[in-house]
């Protein structure tokens, strides 16, 4: 299973929804990245991902988006894939 990394923060329910999802779908093993706790990590995943809300995740290399972009994938079949 590839590394799972998300841009989260201490207070955000969209993150605690996303790892939910993620641990459902057997992820054990999530990098989380708290931006409120360490501006340079905010200034990073908005270089890396061109956007300014949380959650951010990425599988493996691959940037899914956040929450709404992580539901969707699921229910298009898309998410277990990238999950193998």
């Amino acid at each position: 299973m590839p590394q799972v990394t998300m841009y989260s923060t201490q207070v955000c329910p969209y993150c605690v929804m996303a790892e939910k999802l993620l641990i459902k779908k057997g992820v054990s093993s999530l990098e989380k990245i708290l931006i409120d706790q360490d501006p340079a990590q905010r200034e990073a995943m908005m270089s890396r991902t061109g956007r300014r809300t949380v959650p951010q995740i990425y599988i493996g290399e691959t940037h899914v988006g956040g929450y709404d972009d992580l539901v969707a994938l699921d229910r298009a079949g898309k998410l277990d894939p990238l999950l193998i």
